[in-house]
């Protein structure tokens, strides 16, 4: 790459190529994305300046991260962000990506959240549905749990990076939450990937942290103890929503009966994939 000349133009072309190769997915926008980061400049400006010639510096830089994109390292972890239910989240490998069928927790946690109460998210990770929460509902009390430190310290960042007023605490699920809280909702995207599945992920996957994908030899293992303590600190009529491997629906329908949810039912995820499930107290 070095002896060419190389303008915006000529590095997202040969990426692209080099991309597909490689297996990478949406191998154009990602070069794009990883242009427009090592040049510090929007994507839109890759075009406006496609014939300028890119500095060694900035070209070094593209060639770094061209590399570790190649070898499975997320693109978000390069870009340092997500973006989420319309905001961008810092990420790196502290955290699980935001992905958009997460963003379902958040639109069914409107639709049962009321304008005042309180919200409790575990697993909280980056703290994006918490966050997007507390911002879609400014007069919702919302806490967010995490029990990885370093996650904690990044949702914390989020937080007070997009102006969020989330109490985020630092434990195993509703451990360090108050025994006398009651919620309207709780929310959650636990780790829910059965421990043999985990080496047929695909490899960026292998990159994201193990504690927020493996969720036991059933893939329930938080899961069932969230279902089985939600009751507990629900109000009256509350809702628990829980993000879901695709082969749960039935295993967790019945704990939701056992625990004593009134209903539970799931919902499909942009694939069609079973992902959400529903379940209330009665009111």
């Amino acid at each position: 790459m070095s002896e060419t000349i190389w303008t915006p133009l000529k590095l997202i072309a040969w990426t692209q190529g080099y991309f597909a190769r490689a297996g990478v997915d949406a191998p154009r926008l990602t070069a794009e994305l990883l242009l427009a980061h090592a040049l510090r400049c929007e994507r839109l400006r890759l075009y406006l300046d496609f014939e300028k010639p890119v500095a060694p510096a900035e070209l070094a830089a593209f060639r770094e991260l061209v590399k570790r994109r190649a070898e499975g390292e997320p693109a978000a972890y390069l870009l340092g962000k997500k973006e989420f239910f319309g905001r961008p989240f810092q990420v790196d490998a502290r955290v699980l990506i935001p992905r958009p069928e997460t963003e379902l927790l958040v639109e069914e946690g409107l639709e049962n959240l009321p304008e005042a109460g309180a919200a409790l998210d575990l697993c909280t990770g980056s703290g994006c549905v918490a966050i997007s929460l507390a911002l879609e509902r400014p007069g919702v009390q919302v806490t967010a749990v995490e029990l990885s430190p370093e996650a904690v310290a990044l949702a914390r960042e989020n937080a007070a990076a997009l102006g969020a007023r989330v109490e985020i605490l630092e434990g195993d699920l509703f451990a360090p939450v108050a025994a006398e809280a009651r919620f309207q909702l709780i929310t959650a995207n636990p780790p829910y990937v059965p421990t043999a599945e985990l080496p047929k992920l695909a490899r960026e996957l292998a990159r994201e942290p193990r504690l927020a994908l493996d969720g036991g030899a059933d893939g329930l293992d938080i899961a069932r103890r969230i279902v089985a303590e939600a009751p507990r600190r629900l109000a009256p009529g509350g809702t628990l929503l829980l993000e879901m491997h695709e082969s749960h629906p039935e295993a967790l329908t019945r704990l939701c009966a056992e625990a004593g949810f009134a209903r539970a039912e799931v919902r499909p995820d942009l694939a069609g994939l079973p992902r959400l499930l529903v379940a209330a107290m009665a009111a």
